[in-house]
C-alpha cells in the first residue's frame, strides 16, 4: 500500500489544480506535493498528470484513479482522526470562512456557548467578504452564500435570503413613500457591485401574489459591501437594496425604514459549507451541527428568509 501522505498530495493536487494549492492545505512545500506524487506514479508505473510550466491536468488514467480511491482515502483519514480522539472529545484548529458583518452579527454571539460546549476546539476564524475556496484554501468550514459547491463540497441550509427595499427617515422625509416598484425610479439609490466581476447587482423584486418588477432607481453611488450599503442609506445617501441579515439590526433601531414592505428579492440561500466526506473530523461536525440546530432554534430562517 502506498503511504498515505502520497495519496493525500496525488487527491489535494487533483483538487486544488496545482501543487502550489495542495502544499497550503497540507501544510508541505510545494517541492515535497511534487515529490510525494512522483512517488506514487513510480510505485504505481503509471502518470497520473500531464505537467507544464503553467498547468496541472489529469490524465486518463489519473482521472480513473481519482474517482476510486477519493471516497475510501476520507473515509479512512476520518477513522484514523475518530480512533485517535476515541474516549476524548472534539479538538483541534477549527478554520470557518465568513463574512465580516455577518460573522459579526451572528455567529460571534453563539462563540461562548459552543467553546464552553467544546473547549478543546480552537476557532480559527476568517473575516471576508469574498466566498472562499473551501478545498484550495483548506478550510474546515465555511457560511455564506453564492459560495460554489465544487467536488468535495456539500452544503446545509440556514435560510433563503430576503433582499429588502430601506431607506433613512430622514432621506424619506417630505418625499412621498413608493406605492409600487416603478415608483422606485424616482428616487436615488446605493447599487451593489459584485466584488467578483464587478458589475452592479440588479434585483428582481416580488410579492405574495407571485408579481414581479425589477427594482429601479438613480444610482448615485455603488459599494461592494451590504453593511456599508446600509450605513450609507442610514447616512441619508439615498435608498438601498439590502440582504435581510444586513438590514435587521438598522431596521429594529430604526435608522433604516422598510420601503414596499410587501415586496422583496431573492438572494439565494445561506448555508453552512463542509467537506463531502461520510466521515468528518469530530470538530467539524459537531460545529455544523451547532450552527444549524441554533439557527433553527432561533427562527432565523423565517426573521431573515420571509421577513
Amino acid at each position: 500500500m502506498e503511504p498515505l501522505s502520497h495519496l493525500d498530495s496525488f487527491i489535494a493536487s487533483a483538487e486544488g489544480g496545482s501543487f502550489s494549492v495542495a502544499a497550503r492545505r497540507l501544510g508541505l512545500t510545494p517541492a515535497a506535493v511534487s515529490k510525494n506524487v512522483a512517488r506514487l506514479e513510480a510505485g504505481l508505473g503509471v502518470r497520473l498528470f500531464q505537467r507544464s510550466t503553467r498547468s496541472l491536468a489529469l490524465t486518463e488514467a489519473g482521472e480513473r484513479f481519482l474517482r476510486q480511491v477519493s471516497a475510501p482515502f476520507a473515509e479512512l483519514q476520518g477513522a484514523v482522526a475518530d480512533v485517535a480522539r476515541e474516549g476524548g472529545r472534539p479538538s483541534g484548529v477549527l478554520k470557518v470562512g465568513v463574512a465580516v458583518a455577518f460573522g459579526r452579527q451572528y455567529l460571534l454571539p453563539l462563540l461562548g456557548q459552543f467553546l464552553a460546549r467544546y473547549p478543546d476546539v480552537v476557532p480559527d476564524w476568517h473575516f471576508d467578504n469574498r466566498p472562499v475556496d473551501l478545498i484550495a484554501d483548506g478550510f474546515d468550514v465555511a457560511i455564506g452564500g453564492g459560495i460554489e459547491l465544487t467536488p468535495g463540497v456539500v452544503a446545509r441550509e440556514l435560510s433563503r435570503i430576503a433582499v429588502l427595499v430601506v431607506a433613512s427617515p430622514a432621506f424619506m422625509a417630505g418625499r412621498e413613500m413608493p406605492r409600487s416598484p416603478a415608483d422606485l425610479a424616482q428616487l436615488d439609490g446605493i447599487a451593489r457591485r459584485s466584488p467578483s466581476s464587478g458589475r452592479l447587482r440588479s434585483w428582481t423584486l416580488r410579492n405574495p401574489e407571485g408579481e414581479e418588477a425589477l427594482a429601479e432607481f438613480r444610482v448615485v453611488a455603488m459599494f461592494d459591501d451590504p453593511e456599508a450599503m446600509a450605513d450609507a442609506a442610514a447616512h441619508g445617501l439615498g435608498i438601498a437594496m439590502i440582504p435581510a441579515p444586513h438590514a435587521a439590526p438598522y431596521l429594529a433601531s430604526g435608522r433604516l425604514v422598510r420601503l414596499l414592505p410587501e415586496w422583496k428579492a431573492d438572494a439565494g440561500p445561506l448555508a453552512v459549507y463542509y467537506s463531502s466526506k461520510r466521515l468528518l473530523p469530530a470538530k467539524t461536525r459537531v460545529f455544523v451541527d451547532f450552527i444549524v440546530d441554533e439557527f433553527r432554534a432561533s427562527g432565523f430562517a423565517t426573521r431573515i428568509g420571509n421577513p
